[in-house]
């Protein structure tokens, strides 16, 4: 595996987060003249995007981030994103939170697998960043926070062979092989099987750098050319015009991981029939994971810069939905496997080395806390995680 995939992983798919967020804040705001109290605005939505964007960038956490090491689990890399979505006056309840990740692991699986070359993923990447200074261009503190990590991105990057590149992408294909959640916009436009595969394209542009196919040369043992023979490709193909900007700024010509939710259209996801039954199989061991120290030790590291924006004075925090209707997210928090479901860990961290110790013992021993009923209702069940830092 590669001890370069982190960052990539954690900014793609904070990308995806911060688009889904936006575009469900923007179809249920209403004009401020008009809202009542418990309702959004457009001046919540910018506060919310600010909020989680200054969060996810912060400084600290950008330099842990970026340190050579292995990916962890996805329970501990969706516990980040559980700390980052409420990382403001927002509010999701555990059903929408689990839609809010299966729509970013499954548009960025996509994502990778549609790459044209593996060193083009971090194109992707700059898709990403590109769109996120779009939702701060008038927060001149963040952007600059921003522009940092796109500085990081290039001086890590950049220089990196095309072997290495291969070696990322393959731990990123890895970390994303048993995930099969179906999504309406991806069945809609037949690229998503009914198993949750995806269907990948046989035509279209040729890597930069690569021919069209079409034919064969035949060298001899001086490496001279002798022959040429050419055949019909199965697929329609076409030479990229020119390659994409790996600089700060420029056209990075590949439209992988810009925003897909631009055009308004509702967003479904469903377990598929193989899902549900890998999901038993990956159900969490009763045994201690002997990794868990591990994973805590990265999660304090992570997660020790993020400074949480809790509401203040008389603010209780909004209410998310991302369904269409609150019988629909009840229904699917009722029906989801309840391996899936995912249940917070409360912990303390500090960087005092008793404490240190004590937070790897806790995570050892994996206490979990079950939410308040009816937290959600009343826009209070914030992920009660790491409670201090």
């Amino acid at each position: 595996m590669s001890a370069r995939t982190l960052p990539l992983l954690f900014l793609n798919l904070g990308g995806e987060m911060l688009y889904i967020l936006d575009q469900r804040l923007r179809a249920q705001s209403i004009p401020g003249e008009k809202a009542r109290k418990d309702e959004w605005t457009d001046v919540d939505r910018k506060r919310v995007m600010n909020d989680i964007i200054s969060t996810m960038f912060n400084k600290r956490f950008m330099e842990e981030l970026f340190k050579p090491q292995d990916l962890y689990s996805k329970k501990a890399l969706r516990t980040v994103y559980d700390r980052l979505a409420h990382a403001s006056i927002m509010r999701l309840n555990q059903a929408s939170m689990d839609k809010l990740y299966d729509l970013m692991t499954m548009a960025f699986k996509y994502q990778v697998l549609l790459c044209p070359r593996p060193r083009d993923i971090l194109l992707v990447t700059f898709n990403h960043l590109d769109a996120i200074k779009d939702f701060i261009s008038d927060s001149p503190g963040i952007l600059n926070q921003v522009d940092e990590t796109f500085r990081q991105l290039i001086e890590t990057y950049n220089c990196l062979s095309d072997g290495e590149f291969q070696l990322i992408r393959q731990t990123l294909l890895i970390f994303f092989q048993d995930m099969h959640i179906r999504v309406s916009i991806f069945l809609k436009d037949k690229v998503q099987n009914s198993n949750g595969r995806f269907v990948l394209p046989i035509s279209g542009p040729v890597p930069w750098g690569t021919e069209v196919p079409g034919l064969i040369r035949i060298f001899n043992h001086k490496g001279v050319e002798v022959k040429r023979t050419e055949f019909t490709s199965a697929g329609n193909y076409v030479t990229p015009q020119r390659e994409g900007s790996f600089e700060l700024y420029g056209d990075r010509v590949l439209k992988l991981g810009t925003n897909m939710y631009s055009v308004t259209r509702p967003v479904e996801t469903h377990m598929s029939g193989s899902s549900k039954n890998l999901a038993s199989q990956a159900k969490e061991n009763i045994v201690p994971n002997p990794l868990a120290k591990e994973e805590l030790n990265f999660l304090a590291r992570l997660l020790g810069g993020l400074d949480l924006q809790k509401p203040t004075g008389g603010e209780t925090g909004f209410r998310l939905n991302l369904f269409t209707t609150d019988e629909e997210e009840e229904h699917a928090a009722q029906t989801r496997p309840e391996e899936l479901s995912y249940k917070v860990i409360n912990i303390e961290a500090t960087q005092e080395p008793g404490r240190r110790a004590e937070l790897s013992r806790i995570l050892g021993e994996l206490e979990v806390m079950e939410p308040r009923p009816g937290s959600a209702e009343k826009g209070e069940d914030l992920l009660a995680l790491m409670d201090g830092l």
